[in-house]
């Protein structure tokens, strides 16, 4: 049986307490921060034109951060997972 192309473990080096939950933006699912993936969300002006017209401190670039769990990490591939060990080695 292959292994999975993703690594599941986490190994603390030093004892941290309780460890802060976050929720996740897409499902709302409660998921410990250092298991989350964070993404950043934001606007921007993609027109050149538009944006040498605009002088940059006149207009507010909003960004966010956002945590995504691991599932909806895959799902909407903010995540992508390497290939198995089987597939590493498979000539193609």
């Amino acid at each position: 049986m292959s292994t999975a192309p993703y690594t599941r473990a986490y190994a603390h080096t030093k004892k941290r307490g309780k460890e802060g939950l976050v929720r996740c933006e897409y499902c709302g699912r409660s998921v410990p921060r250092w298991k989350a993936f964070t993404k950043f969300k934001g606007f921007r002006i993609s027109d050149p034109t538009l944006r040498r017209e605009i002088k940059s401190y006149n207009i507010h670039m909003f960004s966010r951060k956002i945590f995504v769990c691991p599932s909806c990490a895959r799902v909407r591939k903010v995540v992508q997972p390497g290939k198995s060990i089987r597939k590493k080695h498979l000539n193609l």
